[in-house]
């Protein structure tokens, strides 16, 4: 299991974050997802075997939410 936090600058309110969190529990290898609204970033616990910090990444851009840095 991985867990890293996304810098996701674009991330604004709560309909961000319902975007975000839909975009992402329900993919293979994902245990945990939280948003933090004023701090803009996304905390991520999961399988990088399941699931790649590329695809991750991919997932978010397709939902207009960018992704900026990683870190662990």
């Amino acid at each position: 299991m991985s867990q890293i936090t996304l810098n996701v600058p674009d991330i604004s309110c709560e309909h961000c974050e319902k975007t975000v969190v839909g975009a992402l529990q329900d993919q293979p290898g994902v245990k945990a997802v939280k948003v933090n609204i004023p701090a803009k970033t996304v905390n991520l616990d999961y399988d990088d075997n399941s699931l790649s910090l590329q695809q991750v990444k991919e997932i978010l851009d397709g939902e207009g939410y960018p992704v900026a840095g990683v870190s662990s």
